[in-house]
């Protein structure tokens, strides 16, 4: 008999998680409903991005330079990246594209043998 007794109280609380499981899930749903509710709609079909008048956009490839960061005097306190504007970059006047040395990867742990 008791062995009964404990199964039929087992059952209960089995049944009980089973509730509570299904409630956590009704529960998400619930909250992702409210959620998606309160996003701004999809945009139409007219607001998508459109292309320019001119056609697609083509790639330039060009060599830049930077530009050179001001020296501070001896004495004077070191810059920080605060102190600097921003650095911009101007073209080149060389159009020799800058290569390798030979037998480099040309990235740092590439792999490659490196210059010897």
């Amino acid at each position: 008999m008791q062995l009964a007794a404990a199964s039929g109280l087992m059952s209960l609380v089995l049944f009980i998680v089973a509730m509570a499981l299904l409630a956590l899930l009704a529960g998400g749903f619930w909250m992702t409903s409210r959620v998606k509710s309160q996003e701004s709609p999809r945009p139409r079909p007219e607001e998508q991005p459109q292309m320019p008048p001119g056609g697609p956009v083509r790639e330039i490839q060009e060599n830049r330079e930077s530009a050179e960061v001001p020296r501070t005097a001896k004495g004077e306190r070191p810059l920080t990246p605060y102190d600097l504007s921003n650095m911009d970059s101007r073209p080149s006047a060389s159009k020799e594209r800058p290569r390798w040395s030979k037998g480099s990867s040309g990235s740092f742990g590439g792999g490659g043998l490196g210059a010897h």
